[in-house]
């Protein structure tokens, strides 16, 4: 674990504090290293892929959630009143999010939507606080690929009365996902693009392998 967590823990400046420019090259390593892995895997969306990126090692790490609230407050749009996302990938980024808002004296809810709607009780497919109708939220993704999750999301909050305003990931492979996103009139950002995180991850594979064998 040591190892793995080095660009973010082991820093001479704490991950709360860092500038955000040397954050993001901290969670991109932090990417490389615990979420991006490559070989013959079968995605969410149905489509096979050459590497796969899981996210939640990265938004469940204690550094890495801080890191992310801290880089995705700032994208969000002006005038932002929540942050939302489908169960399970983008529960830990809306709370990070939420968290980091509330540090810098900002009431920001998280929302949580769910795929199904819930079996009891109120029986809703959004979990948080309740918002006056109208308000302002953004849509957080860890991992976009065809753009599908995110959108349910949104459909979601929209039928519940709320404006959305954006979509935001974490990570974008490029494949199709921002497209989608435009037909449906919603501005898109991601922290990072699939082709930086792979090669950043050639390029720490390629250090590690000269210092082994300077060792």
């Amino acid at each position: 674990m040591t190892k793995n967590t080095r660009s973010l823990t082991n820093g001479s400046q704490s991950i709360a504090t860092v500038d955000l420019l040397t954050l993001r090259q901290q969670l991109l390593d932090l990417f490389c290293q615990v979420a991006y892995q490559e070989g013959d895997f079968l995605l969410t969306s149905g489509q096979r892929a050459s590497y796969y990126i899981n996210g939640k090692q990265v938004t469940l790490h204690p550094q890495g959630g801080l890191a992310v609230g801290r880089l995705v407050l700032p994208l969000l749009p002006e005038g932002t009143q929540a942050v939302a996302g489908l169960t399970l990938g983008a529960d830990p980024i809306v709370t990070a999010v939420s968290v980091v808002a509330a540090y810098e004296g900002l009431s920001l809810p998280a929302l949580i939507i769910r795929k199904e709607a819930k079996g009891h009780g109120t029986r809703a497919y959004i979990e948080g606080p309740d918002l006056p109708e109208g308000s302002s939220v953004t849509v957080l993704e860890d991992v976009v690929t065809t753009g599908q999750s995110a959108l349910k999301a949104v459909e979601r909050l929209q039928q519940a009365g709320y404006h959305v305003n954006g979509v935001i990931s974490l990570v974008d492979r490029l494949q199709g996902g921002a497209a989608l996103y435009e037909q449906h009139g919603l501005p898109f950002q991601a922290v990072f693009a699939i082709p930086e995180i792979q090669q950043r991850s050639t390029a720490l594979r390629h250090e590690t392998e000269e210092t082994s064998t300077a060792g």
